[in-house]
């Protein structure tokens, strides 16, 4: 330190040290959020909600991801093969225009068992209803609790209410949801009848697997609220790796005792990874939308895998790394696994899915259904 130099002039050196901030390129996105004042101009015309949720790319956090994922999500529905070039070597039926035009991106959809206990359930169903996803991986709860919302509804609650009082009551706590246990009650009754009919055909050569008896439980429901329901409709199908993991289970292991021939009915689970698999691989290019963490979000992963990874990636949880959790693993994880391509379009966004996914339905998946619905109807008024 000269004499001429004192610490304040170190400390200002330190501080305001010279660079060239825009060198690098990272500063280019003004962060900015939503301005309410624009919807006070005008009283007659309500609050721009639209505006409101396309402002979040540039608030930053959580909201910028939320953004990020509208991005992905509206690429990946809007992607067809005709936006790529042609390969030499390209076999039928994709070296037709038509057929290349029509080749739409593939949709894996992923969802633990508590987004049907609660209201997200109906967003799901949309999905499914419209054709919007192509293969669904969920665990037992979502199968059953689905079932059972077409006989009997689940309750809110609170996160507090009592254990003790509850049970005694006869009533099952989901964070701040209540199921009656004359819901599993009711479940039985309904599922004994098709588990027998479906014994009876297993005796006769049927091969069942998680995936087909799922579908089976669809095509027996009659209730267009059900997300199982729609899927056998539009052959959507729904896959289960841990599906004796829940009342269905129970149900399973209740009624192999009533099986006077043999130990019950068998579920075959590697038709179903080989049916998983093969859609991943057979798809030109793939989108995993994954709301939750575990064994759902494995399973898709592991099937991209087999393609090299997916194209477009969406994941929402609020698990962190540091355990070395799955849901807890970024996406950059994955793709050192090789489940999400290199050079892909990726993001998570730490959130509470029932908070965030209807608004991302909402940007994305709505919006393109009714813009389809429109292209429809004009071509029938032509």
């Amino acid at each position: 330190m000269s004499q001429n130099t004192t610490t304040g002039d170190i400390g200002q050196q330190a501080v305001f040290i010279k660079t060239d901030p825009y060198e690098c390129g990272l500063l280019q996105k003004e962060v900015r959020g939503y301005d309410f004042n624009n919807d006070l101009k005008d009283l007659n015309k309500p609050i721009d909600y639209n505006a409101l949720l396309e402002s979040y790319y540039t608030t930053g956090f959580q909201a910028h991801n939320f953004g990020e994922a509208v991005n992905i999500l509206n690429a990946m529905l809007r992607w067809r093969l005709s936006d790529e070039p042609m390969m030499e070597n390209e076999q039928e039926p994709y070296d037709d225009p038509e057929v290349r035009k029509n080749t739409k991106c593939k949709v894996f959809l992923g969802y633990t068992s508590n987004m049907v206990s609660c209201g997200v359930r109906e967003v799901i169903r949309f999905l499914v209803q419209h054709k919007l996803v192509d293969a669904i991986v969920t665990t037992c709860g979502a199968i059953e609790e689905d079932i059972m919302k077409t006989m009997q509804p689940t309750y809110l609650g609170a996160f507090d209410l009592d254990g003790k009082m509850l049970r005694l009551n006869g009533i099952n706590r989901i964070g701040n949801l209540l199921i009656a246990n004359q819901n599993y009650c009711k479940f039985e009754d309904w599922i004994t009848p098709v588990l027998d009919a479906m014994l009876e055909e297993q005796y006769k050569g049927k091969l069942w697997s998680p995936s087909l008896m799922i579908d089976r439980f669809g095509k027996e429901l009659n209730n267009e609220d059900s997300i199982l329901y729609w899927a056998h409709k539009n052959e959507i199908p729904i896959y289960c790796p841990s599906l004796t993991d829940g009342s269905i289970g129970d149900m399973l292991y209740f009624h192999s005792y009533s099986d006077k021939k043999g130990d019950g009915l068998v579920c075959d689970i590697v038709s179903d990874i080989r049916r998983l698999n093969g859609q991943a691989v057979r798809a030109k290019k793939t989108g995993m939308v994954i709301l939750g963490g575990g064994v759902i979000k494995h399973h898709i992963c592991n099937a991209n895998l087999m393609r090299n990874g997916a194209d477009f990636t969406v994941y929402i949880n609020t698990g962190q790394e540091f355990d070395g959790s799955d849901a807890g693993a970024r996406c950059d994880e994955a793709v050192s696994w090789g489940k999400i391509r290199l050079g892909s379009r990726h993001t998570k966004i730490y959130a509470e899915a029932s908070l965030i996914f209807p608004l991302l339905v909402a940007q994305t998946f709505v919006k393109y259904q009714r813009e389809q619905e429109e292209k429809k109807l004009k071509e029938q008024q032509q």
